[in-house]
């Protein structure tokens, strides 16, 4: 009997049980690796490497004949892949859409590889990825990017071929890599306007759904190339199941006008999330542990740079309470003080908790997925009061506090978000008291071309003394981290409705050791 507390600690996956295997040369109507590769959870010794095999990404099965199929792989220390210091041979099984997770081990720390795979005669596309430094090695800089939300409907994904060209050591992808429904219109400047491209399904519900969403997205060659040069710490938030969903509650249906009797029960939805889940993890380069469990994934998990940086990469959704007052953008309720309130669940409240009395490290960054801030919503000077977005940690502030007092206790604390589909940096402030820093990236197209600012921006920034930089077109954060600063890089493009768009450096926050506040360059 799986449980919450056990999914936490991580549980190990048994080996799947293989059948009778066929001759795979042959039997492939077309190319197999149209959905390019992928490498991602590094660690000092390693990496995971993916594909899928998908001749025809949008039909049923992707085209696949219904048996397992080797997949030969090869990982080497060069381009040309003269050194080969890995290789083996992977089941693509159709239980899992004939996608492979391999679990790469043995090489060395700190320094790039190169990989491939072969199946049915016919070879994948190059992939590279760089391992992490031992662990406690004493390393001075590390540069990486932040990205996510990306609706396939609102624009081009330009921004990842920018990304692609930037010397990182991974990205950490916060979530919303596909969207659950397909939109009539999108607005600009409050006028409709068209979609730039169209999802092939109206909305998702099995895992059929689910996995075309994903093939779609993934048939995407800028998507294709961002993944193929950088590691991915792979994260998911709401649109990869429904809009806002927390725990077992489809709060989408719940708050249509009128629809709450035909809002699905639990049970039914985690049908639902569970087929999501089990999408989710067929097209992402994640461990075998991840694999969903009764629609529960095991996705919290650390990450360590040397002793430069420890990443806790957090699930703010499986775990959460209902969002108070009936969701949204709202002025707060009782509810939102609510002191047996939770986010994260207090088995992985307790396991973020061991982790960061772990130290060891100069910086402690929380890579999660919903700002942590508590803002001021408000835009308009008459508003009388204070809005607060309540599906963000705003909406809970006992469990916020709690965070924040931790961090209180440490030093060189860094929070990296998504969601807004915004770029903000500010300061995460207790009673007073500078905690950490927050970062929240921008999405890489949700929400179309934006602007440099929203209607309202020096209102907004006016009541939240906190906020250093709100900004609101599309594109990725690079971070860079050195032993005496943190500085975050907001990489913005100009239009997301080209396939082709130019790349600017917006602004930079800068945090450095042992200083609480960001200041802004």
């Amino acid at each position: 009997m799986y449980n919450r507390r056990h999914f936490l600690a991580g549980a190990t996956l048994a080996g799947l049980a293989a059948p009778a295997i066929v001759r795979a040369q042959g039997i492939l109507r077309d190319f197999p690796f149209k959905l390019g590769v992928a490498a991602g959870d590094p660690a000092s010794d390693g990496f995971v490497i993916w594909t899928r095999l998908a001749p025809e990404p949008m039909e049923r099965h992707g085209g696949m004949p219904l048996t397992n199929v080797p997949v030969e792989w090869e990982v080497a220390s060069d381009t040309a892949f003269r050194d080969v210091v890995a290789k083996g041979t992977e089941l693509a099984r159709p239980e899992l859409a004939h996608s492979v997770h391999v679990e790469v081990a043995g090489l060395q720390p700190d320094r790039p590889y190169y990989y491939r795979f072969t199946a049915a005669g016919e070879r994948s596309l190059r992939g590279r990825a760089r391992t992490l430094p031992a662990p406690g090695a004493k390393v001075e800089a590390l540069k990486f990017g932040v990205a996510g939300c990306q609706h396939f409907e609102s624009g081009f994904y330009g921004a990842y071929r920018h990304m692609a060209r930037e010397d990182l050591a991974f990205v950490y992808h916060y979530g919303d890599f596909i969207y659950e429904y397909q939109q009539n219109y999108l607005y600009d400047s409050g006028l409709p306007i068209r979609p730039v491209r169209r999802y092939e399904q109206r909305a998702l519900f099995d895992v059929t759904d689910f996995r075309a969403a994903y093939a779609q997205t993934l048939l995407d060659i800028d998507q294709q190339a961002v993944r193929s040069v950088h590691a991915h710490l792979s994260s998911f938030d709401d649109h990869e199941i429904i809009n806002d969903w927390v725990s077992d509650i489809d709060n989408w249906a719940l708050d249509l006008p009128g629809n709450d009797p035909d809002a699905p029960s639990p049970e039914v939805f985690m049908l639902k999330k569970q087929a999501a889940m089990q999408a989710w993890y067929e097209h992402m380069p994640v461990r075998k542990a991840l694999l969903p469990r009764g629609g529960m994934v095991a996705m919290n998990r650390e990450f360590r740079y040397g002793d430069l940086m420890a990443m806790q990469l957090l699930d703010t959704r499986q775990y959460r309470d209902d969002q108070p007052c009936g969701d949204g953008f709202k002025p707060a309720c009782p509810e939102v003080f609510a002191k047996e309130a939770q986010v994260l669940g207090r088995a992985q409240e307790d396991w973020l908790n061991r982790n960061l009395a772990k130290g060891g490290a100069t910086w402690n960054a929380l890579a999660q997925q919903v700002t942590m801030m508590s803002l001021d919503r408000r835009r308009k000077p008459d508003e009388p009061k204070k809005i607060v977005n309540l599906d963000s940690w705003a909406g809970y502030e006992a469990p916020r506090e709690r965070i924040l007092s931790r961090l209180g206790g440490l030093k060189n604390c860094v929070v990296l978000t998504g969601d807004e589909h915004q770029n903000f940096c500010g300061d995460l402030v207790l009673k007073d008291k500078v905690v950490g820093a927050e970062f929240v990236a921008t999405s890489i197209s949700s929400g179309g071309d934006g602007s440099d600012r929203r209607n309202g921006t020096d209102v907004f920034l006016g009541q939240n003394p906190e906020l250093k930089f709100a900004n609101d077109q599309r594109g990725y954060l690079v971070c860079e981290v050195g032993r005496e600063a943190w500085q975050t890089h907001f990489m913005v493009v100009d239009k997301v409705t080209t396939p082709v768009n130019t790349l600017s450096k917006r602004a930079t926050g800068i945090v450095e050791r042992d200083v609480a506040g960001i200041k802004m360059a």
